[in-house]
């Protein structure tokens, strides 16, 4: 049974933004290729799942960068599950340069969703294929709660839209990092970088759930949520690099 699994990517201009370096969302989304890929050589992939009518969906994301690679260079992802607690099921990431050198790392909690009723459901389909990765480190914590932010606040509305929508008929976890950076505005992302980014899934976004987003910011710290018919559907908070 394959413990971890690697994988190597070239950064390419279309995984950078406008400062030439990584992009928060594709960083995400190559660890939701990644996971997948791993869950697929483990029997736990979307083909195996979804003919019980379950899929795999993310209950909260967090990464944390120590250095975002440019435009040429090559990183190598490095995923592995530990044991679930419950109904969750913990994943984790470590991202390597070319030099073999740690420059960024991820946790992550997913969940099993019955695609027919969209309710969680129990673990029991993948618990037999998981390897026990007892022996192994944790880059990181379980990831936790979100801080409150004091500082400048900014209210807008945001409609899903074509492009945030994936496979499961809802907005791609991914999507939640290009609608912060998009409400944080391109004035304050010149030359910044996030240097830690934790996100909470509470309910999925379907179409036509327009959502109403606050963000809170100062120099250091940001925090933005995602609300729809006074219900909370996500919250993001981290930090910015220091310059």
């Amino acid at each position: 049974m394959l413990k971890t699994h690697r994988e190597k990517m070239l950064i390419r201009t279309a995984n950078c933004d406008f400062n030439g370096t990584w992009r928060m969302s594709d960083i995400l989304l190559t660890m939701q290729e990644v996971s997948s890929m791993h869950s697929e050589l483990l029997g736990v992939g979307r083909a195996a799942l979804i003919e019980k009518n379950l899929v795999w969906v993310l209950s909260r994301s967090e990464v944390k960068m120590a250095r975002y690679p440019k435009i040429g260079e090559t990183v190598t992802v490095e995923t592995f599950p530990m044991a679930n607690r419950r109904w969750f099921f913990p994943r984790y990431f470590i991202i390597y340069d070319e030099a073999d050198q740690i420059i960024g790392c991820a946790s992550s909690i997913w969940v099993l969703m019955d695609f027919k009723e969209r309710k969680m459901a129990a673990p029991d389909a993948a618990l037999p294929f998981l390897p026990d990765n007892s022996d192994l480190t944790v880059p990181l914590n379980f990831p936790g709660n979100i801080a409150d932010v004091e500082g400048e606040a900014r209210a807008e509305k945001r409609m899903p839209v074509y492009t945030d929508l994936d496979i499961n008929g809802h907005v791609n976890n991914t999507k939640y990092a290009d609608w912060l950076l998009d409400t944080i505005g391109i004035e304050r992302m010149k030359g910044r970088k996030i240097a830690h980014l934790l996100i909470h899934y509470s309910h999925e976004v379907l179409p036509g759930n327009e959502l109403a987003l606050m963000l809170y910011q100062n120099e250091r710290d940001f925090r933005l949520t995602g609300e729809h018919e006074q219900t909370r559907y996500f919250e993001i908070g981290g930090s910015f690099m220091a310059q």
